[in-house]
Order: structure tokens, then C-alpha cells, then sequence
């Protein structure tokens, strides 16, 4: 069963949402930062570019959940996301996103990943793909906190 922290408060977790290419869609991103705003009123997150060459994500989240975002993953609904962001909670366990370029992920990351995750059947452009999860994060954590937005 889940418990949220007491109202403003947010238990010892951070969430990451990394992703693999140039951020241009300024709309796009737009709305996954301010998604992520919005989130950060329930936990702290940051969202930012990386390179795989240059950044080791399991060597830095070690402990981390990590949820790698690939078309043939496997497909949530909000509920289920949701209890996923929660099972974190309760576990006080960092959760870490990350978002495939052009030619997806590394192909040695995904074995390792915790998760893959598939937003949708259909093929996003992976600045959407940001804003979308950006948007079920936020709903995640509305929903657990029964905040009246998920209606």
C-alpha cells in the first residue's frame, strides 16, 4: 500500500530525465520543462542532455531505478506508471528516465536497465516523447498525492 509523505513534504528522492540528442523543438521542450515545474512542487528532478560516451548512468545512479524508454518495451497505463513512481517512493529509490536519440539507446545499456519502457506503439519524434513523459510524471505523482489534476 502506498503512503505519501506529509503534505509538503517529499520523501528522499530525486528523479532524472535524461535524453540523448539536441533539445530544438522549443515547443516541445517548453512543455516537458514545464511539466517538470509543475513536478518539482512533489519531488526533486532535473531534466538535461546527455552523451553516453561522456556519461556513465550506471556508475552515477548506481542504486537508481533506471526505466529506459525503447519502442519494443514494455506498454503501462497511467495507473501502473504511477504505482511504479510510488514503489520508489516507498523504496526511497531514485528513479532515472532516459530518452533514446535518433539511433535510440546504447545497445549495451538495455540489458542492464531495470526497465524498458514503451510510451506508445507508435513512433514519437523524441523531443514529444520528452514531453509526454514529462506529462505521466506529473500525473504520477498528482494521482499519489490525490490531487484533483489526473481527472
Amino acid at each position: 500500500m502506498y503512503s505519501s509523505p506529509p503534505l509538503g513534504h517529499t520523501w528522499d528522492l530525486k528523479l532524472h530525465l535524461y535524453y540523448i540528442g539536441k533539445a530544438r523543438d522549443a515547443h516541445a521542450n517548453g512543455m516537458a520543462r514545464e511539466f517538470l515545474k509543475r513536478t518539482s512542487r512533489y519531488i526533486a528532478c532535473e531534466m538535461r542532455e546527455i552523451v553516453p560516451a561522456r556519461f556513465d548512468l550506471f556508475a552515477r545512479h548506481a542504486t537508481a531505478r533506471k526505466v529506459l524508454l525503447d519502442p519494443a518495451g514494455k506498454a503501462m497505463d497511467s495507473g501502473a506508471f504511477a504505482a511504479l513512481i510510488g514503489k520508489s517512493e516507498l523504496e526511497a529509490r531514485d528513479v532515472v528516465f532516459l530518452i533514446g536519440g535518433h539511433d535510440g539507446l546504447p545497445p549495451e545499456w538495455k540489458p542492464r536497465a531495470d526497465l524498458l519502457l514503451s510510451l506508445s506503439a507508435m513512433t514519437l519524434p523524441h523531443e514529444l516523447a520528452r514531453a509526454v513523459l514529462a506529462e505521466q510524471i506529473y500525473r504520477a505523482l498528482t494521482t499519489l498525492r490525490g490531487h484533483p489534476y489526473p481527472r
